[in-house]
């Protein structure tokens, strides 16, 4: 396409188009600054492409998420977790040998070493999992001095180390914080049954996890596995860019997933739902609250910042919740309180006319609630999911021919320059 000419202060320039396979646009502008002095300014950043990628494709007014082409409703349910970590990370879906090769990894390096266990012995009971999650993430780099390397071989081992790792390091904060004995993983299950073994296994007794936990779990892992340039990806992406390892792109990645606009949402869901109950499950009342401009009440788990339609990932994500709480056969007030917040929004013309459908976060709550997650790991779950598109993030970045160092620019409003006399 033609470049779009911008005029500055009678100063004009050429600025090339960059045009997305999805027919996307964007004006390159890095030329901006150095020919007129000016920048841009973009608080949030939402007309702001920071990196060219071949990873994942959101259309949020069509409700369209696709990893590496495919549509989230052809993956959901019919591949495993692992298969879509090998998607993201290397393009394309794994041949079985492919597939049995890296699943063979992910299981021989699921341990931690042995002293990494009493790094868990200086959190204290009540530490948040998601404090301990992001430290032992980045105290694995002290158990792998390779990591500085750019060699591609080495870079792929450590990719399999956090992948494999990371859910031992999830489920040892689940168990510490329960003052509970940490369990080893089991080589001869898969990557969510060994998780839930970990998590849930009686140190006496052998674990079976149900059948339809396992898939529930799968599903939810699978359709958090990526969504393009958020906040967490985006930090893993600028920490990665000053050539941090990757243990520390993927510590800072976990921080800033740990906030309640992003992946700490289902946790507010849930949060939102107590208070609720605690005014005598009143929905109605807080129907309104969040209708009202002026009251600083808001309904967590609905609407969402790049979907103006219904979330893809939620319509999957419903009928798994279904499944789950009747397979459970689970009696919860918080549970039918948010049944029934899900039926208002579903009819009601202002919500409807809003978009402010209930997205992957109100129900993924819901699910975890239900299968005996407590409250504060669910965060924690997110990161465990949103793992593959952070190392494939963080892999495209460092290959990429445009790497560089990621700089922001600011307009400066403070005080000109002044003397102490």
């Amino acid at each position: 396409m033609k470049p779009i000419k911008i005029k500055v202060n009678n100063q004009e320039i050429e600025c090339p188009v960059i045009e997305g396979t999805e027919n996307e646009h964007g004006i390159n502008i890095t030329q901006l600054r150095k020919k007129t002095g000016y920048i841009t300014l973009d608080p949030g950043y939402a007309n702001t492409g920071a990196c060219i990628s071949k990873i994942t494709f959101i259309d949020g007014e069509k409700g369209i998420l696709r990893y590496r082409g495919y549509p989230i409703e052809e993956l959901a349910g019919k591949i495993s977790f692992t298969e879509t970590a090998y998607l993201l990370l290397n393009g394309e879906l794994p041949s079985q040998d492919e597939k049995n090769q890296f699943s063979k990894s992910l299981r021989k390096n699921a341990n931690i070493h042995e002293d990494m266990k009493r790094f868990f012995d200086g959190f204290p009971l009540n530490a948040h999992p998601m404090a301990t999650l992001s430290s032992m993430v980045t105290a694995l780099s002290a158990f792998h001095p390779d990591s500085e390397s750019e060699d591609e071989e080495i870079i792929n081992k450590n990719i399999i180390n956090i992948l494999a790792k990371v859910k031992t390091i999830a489920a040892y904060s689940y168990r510490k914080y329960n003052g509970l004995p940490f369990i080893y993983p089991n080589q001869d299950l898969n990557y969510v049954e060994n998780f839930l073994h970990m998590m849930f296994s009686d140190s006496q007794e052998e674990y079976h996890a149900d059948p339809v936990l396992v898939d529930a779990l799968n599903l939810l892992l699978i359709l958090h596995a990526d969504h393009e340039q958020n906040c967490s990806t985006s930090t893993v992406r600028l920490a990665g860019s000053s050539k941090s390892n990757v243990f520390g792109a993927i510590s800072s990645g976990i921080s800033a997933l740990w906030g309640p606009l992003h992946g700490g949402a289902n946790q507010a869901v849930i949060e939102m739902l107590k208070t609720i109950k605690k005014d005598g499950n009143n929905y109605k009342k807080y129907i309104e609250y969040a209708k009202d401009k002026n009251s600083p009440f808001r309904l967590m788990g609905f609407g969402h910042r790049v979907y103006k339609n219904y979330d893809p990932r939620a319509k999957i994500i419903k009928k798994a919740a279904d499944q789950v709480l009747t397979k459970l056969k689970i009696n919860d007030p918080l549970l039918d309180l948010a049944k029934q917040l899900e039926e208002v929004a579903l009819n009601d013309d202002y919500f409807v006319q809003r978009g402010l459908y209930p997205n992957v976060d109100f129900y993924s709550g819901i699910i975890y609630r239900a299968m005996g997650i407590p409250t504060n790991m669910f965060t924690v779950m997110f990161a465990l999911g949103r793992l593959p598109g952070w190392l494939a993030h963080w892999k495209e970045m460092i290959n990429s021919p445009d790497f560089k160092i990621n700089r922001p620019r600011q307009i400066y409003t403070g005080p000109t320059k002044r003397s102490l006399k």
